[in-house]
């Protein structure tokens, strides 16, 4: 038996994925603004945490090195809050660093 992995098609950047996959034009663009609200949303709670996280470090005049141990990362991980790579984080790794600190997370949905 043979998988074929040739790629068949590609989504260019900024289309609308679900318009591509067969939606009614309406529903394609409703999906597609729902979607990127959710990915906006996310990407803003994320902003906000490790802006929390770096703003600890820098109270604390702390070296990433030292943040690394107190939060359980590497030095690299560390240099990713600060510099605010939000792609390489989950939600839950930042409230997880977060309640290390002693600063509990409380999400309140409005």
């Amino acid at each position: 038996m043979t998988i074929n992995t040739k790629i068949q098609h590609v989504t260019k950047p900024g289309a609308n994925i679900f318009l591509e996959l067969g939606f009614e034009p309406t529903e394609a663009a409703r999906f597609q603004a729902e979607s990127q609200q959710r990915i906006n949303d996310t990407k803003m709670l994320k902003e906000q945490l490790m802006e929390e996280l770096s703003k600890w470090i820098a109270e604390n005049h702390l070296k990433q090195a030292e943040a690394s141990e107190i939060l359980k990362v590497s030095r690299p991980r560390v240099s990713d809050v600060v510099n605010k790579k939000i792609s390489k984080f989950t939600i839950d790794a930042l409230v997880d660093m977060l309640s290390r600190i002693g600063k509990p997370v409380r999400i309140a949905i409005s």
